[in-house]
Order: structure tokens, then sequence, then C-alpha cells
């Protein structure tokens, strides 16, 4: 590689790290509760062009702050639309529930596994049957997240599987956010109604779903002790 070519790409790495650092303190300076798609899009608009590759950044390294994924997808259709939106949520999302995996397997196995220690049924359902538990669960909006591609990286389950898993589940949930965050700006839409009633619908399927999957309330409260 010629001078100019390491120059480039000393100012690439350099930007991808001011990127993370502006991120990071953007979401960690703030509580979460006063954090609105509102106030996210006006984050993401100051970067122009480079709005889309911020967004993907931030969902990448969310599982890092734990910060609410739904608040993010709402935002994607806020700023971008339906159709551009859902394609760079489901970018992020996977970015970061790799993210989130590869910790836990790479990294942390120990303390994460200890964290999730109380939730043995979800751990043992995704090491039995693989992909079709993270699809199910990915299907389960009441489930955070990042918990479950932490929980799946404490578990033998191959990366293939548990990336499908997760492209294919979180789809549904995806599309009716991006639609509700795209109707923000006009809420008197028929798309709006629909994505309400799809949005209402997946919530009823999903505790039907949680309860049948992870037994009673004890079983499947899944969360990450702090």
């Amino acid at each position: 590689m010629n001078g100019d070519g390491v120059a480039r790409l000393k100012k690439i790495r350099f930007g991808i790290i001011a990127m993370i650092i502006i991120i990071i303190y953007f979401v960690g300076s703030k509580n979460y509760q006063y954090i609105t798609p509102e106030s996210i899009r006006d984050f993401l608009l100051r970067f122009g062009v480079f709005a889309p590759l911020v967004y993907i950044v931030l969902f990448t390294f969310v599982p890092l702050t734990l910060f609410p994924d739904a608040l993010l997808a709402i935002a994607a259709g806020l700023v971008f639309g339906i159709i551009p939106g859902a394609i760079y949520t489901m970018i992020g999302a996977l970015s970061g529930g790799t993210v989130a995996f590869l910790i836990t397997r790479k990294l942390s196995h120990g303390m994460i596994e200890s964290k999730i220690e109380k939730h043995k049924r979800m751990s043992q359902l995704i090491e039995e049957r693989g992909f079709f538990i993270i699809l199910c669960l990915r299907f389960i909006p009441l489930i955070p997240f990042d918990v479950i591609s932490y929980a799946a990286g404490a578990t033998g389950i191959r990366y293939r599987e548990y990336f499908l898993g997760t492209l294919l589940g979180i789809i549904p949930g995806v599309t009716i956010l991006v639609t509700l965050g795209d109707g923000l700006s006009s809420p008197n839409q028929p798309k709006v109604y629909c994505a309400v009633v799809a949005l209402v619908l997946l919530l009823i399927f999903a505790q039907k779903g949680k309860t049948r999957l992870l037994g009673g309330p004890e079983d499947s409260e899944v969360q990450l002790e702090h």
C-alpha cells in the first residue's frame, strides 16, 4: 500500500473512532427517559449524508449500553423513511447482535454467563434447538434484544444459525417500528393505523409465545442483572 493509501486508511480509522466516541457520549450522557425519537433524529441530522452510517454504528454499539433498541428503530423511520430505515435498522441490529454474541463467546463468557444464570431455560432451549429458538425469540419483542444476544453467545449455537435466526426473526418487529416512526411526521395515515394494529397483535402473540417457550412468569423473565 502506498503512502496515500496508508494516510487515507488512518483518516478512516480516526473518523470511525471519533464517531464511536460521539455516539457513546450521546447515549451515555443522557438519562434514557429523556431520549426520544425526535432527539435521536436531531442528533442524526447533524451528520448530513453520513447519518445512515452513524445510525448503523449507533445501533451496533447499543449492546454496550443496553439502550432501548425500539427507540432507534422508530427514529430510523422518522429520519430515513420505511424502506431505507428498515434496511439500516436490519444492518445495525445484525451488527449489534454480532457484537454482543462475540463479547460473550470470545471475551467475557464467564461474566455474562453468571449474569444470566437464573435464565437457564432460555439458554437450554438455544443450546438444544439453535436456529428455531433464536427465530422464535426474535419474534417476541417482550424479550430484550441484547439479552438474547448475550445469552446465545454463552451457548454452543453456531454463529450461522444465530445470524440467520436473528435476520429472519427481526423482520416483523423492525418493519412495524420503522413504519410507526415514519408516521410520526404525518400520524393520520392508514399505514400508521395498520402498524399500530400489527404491533398490538404482535405483542399479544409475543406474550403467549413467551409463556409457552419459557414457562411461567419466573422462568420467562429475561433481564440482565445490573
